[in-house]
């Protein structure tokens, strides 16, 4: 394998969820390259699953589309100390009011390799008890059920573009044949 070695790493700027570094990089002819680096505290996801086996989706604002996404519930660690599955639940519990008596870990996803460390591990909810959504300040989260075919069809007709949802969904379809 060719060696690459950093030979440093600058903090250009420190955001709420990233914080965005230049590395200098020696690359295995010799030169010396630039390469951005966005540093991201983690997330965790969840594909909730009610009795009916319709999947409990979110519809959010977001800003960097400037339109409206479905997705699956999730949210940014708290810190990156903290476990996935607590935070799985959390974002469940505060995007769509649902608690789940079962999660299992579905799959792990890196989302951006090329440029950002962000990893989602993303968890299957079940045995689905309806309470109250607790949104932040800035959260506008629309909550509906879809079967798994419904969410296949707009994954490939373009209307769900996100990548974990479309991961999650595919994998839950394959995983579980529904």
């Amino acid at each position: 394998m060719e060696e690459f070695k950093r030979l440093s790493r600058d903090l250009v700027a420190h955001g709420a969820i990233i914080d965005y570094y230049q590395d200098t990089m020696q690359i295995p002819n010799g030169n010396i390259v630039k390469w951005d680096f966005i540093k991201h505290k983690g997330a965790a996801a969840v594909v909730p699953v009610d009795d009916e086996g319709r999947l409990i989706m979110v519809k959010q604002y977001r800003n960097a589309l400037e339109r409206y996404t479905l997705e699956i519930p999730a949210g940014g660690l708290n810190d990156q100390a903290e476990p996935t599955r607590e935070a799985a639940a959390r974002e469940l519990a505060e995007e769509t009011g649902y608690t789940a008596e079962h999660m299992e870990l579905l799959l792990t996803i890196r989302t951006t390799v090329a440029f950002c460390d962000e990893k989602i591990d993303i968890y299957l909810a079940r045995g689905l008890k309806a309470g109250e959504q607790h949104l932040d300040e800035d959260e506008f989260v629309r909550v509906g059920a879809y079967t798994v075919e419904e969410l296949t069809e707009k994954i490939y007709a373009g209307k769900i573009e996100d990548s974990k949802t479309i991961a999650a969904i595919l994998a839950y379809k394959d995983k579980y044949g529904k």
